[in-house]
């Protein structure tokens, strides 16, 4: 617990990814919907502000991030967890679930440069978060190569696994519930997803090397 606390704590000196994170929830209120062309360029312009860097089409060119996604959100949208399940309810069919819909946007194309860029497993990541920010959490590529050395599809199902049972575990030792937890570690309103991830982000990626 003092490890998360230490972390949610030096996280919180970042203030472009909240002021992000606000401007992506508003516009997508109540809940993202990416038939909608506003909240794919909401996701697009959020993605680039947690250092994504995909391309944005310029006039007269096709909108490939937006028809990559919403190809994605038609085949995929109902595989993905409920929105009102946590992280540490994930069960190991909904876990393998989300893993299907990750390795399927891993692969859509996102945007046109010589070649086809695809979305890739940290944009990925991040969208899935984005739907899911309960029960899903993001990573970079050092989280990903540090805790499961690679970054495909089984590496993100047993990050998920992982920060399951990081959740459960937490969940049993301060004996309250979730919305409670994160209060108590000055975070109210996020969620153990989230500051699970900042936890990983402060050690894996911030301060990995030092």
């Amino acid at each position: 617990m003092a490890g998360l606390q230490h972390a949610v704590d030096e996280f919180g000196a970042y203030q472009g990814p909240e002021k992000s994170w606000l401007a992506f929830t508003a516009a997508t209120a109540p809940a993202a919907d990416f038939t909608r062309a506003a909240h794919r360029k909401a996701a697009h312009t959020w993605l680039n502000a947690w250092t994504c860097r995909i391309r944005y089409p310029r006039p007269g060119e096709p909108d490939v991030f937006g028809a990559g996604l919403s190809a994605w959100w038609r085949t995929w949208r109902t595989s993905l967890p409920p929105m009102d399940v946590s992280l540490s309810e994930l069960s190991d069919a909904q876990v393998a679930a989300a893993g299907d819909c990750f390795a399927a946007l891993t692969a859509s194309p996102a945007a046109q440069t010589k070649t086809v860029r695809t979305f890739g497993p940290t944009a990925a990541s991040k969208l899935m978060y984005a739907l899911r920010p309960k029960a899903l959490l993001p990573w970079d590529e050092m989280i990903a190569t540090t805790l499961h050395g690679t970054r495909d599809r089984a590496a993100y199902v047993a990050h998920l696994r992982l920060a399951r049972a990081w959740a459960q575990a937490l969940l049993t030792e301060s004996g309250v519930d979730e919305d409670a937890l994160c209060a108590r570690l000055g975070r109210p309103g996020r969620t153990l997803a989230k500051l699970l991830d900042e936890y990983c982000y402060i050690v894996y990626t911030r301060d990995a090397g030092k």
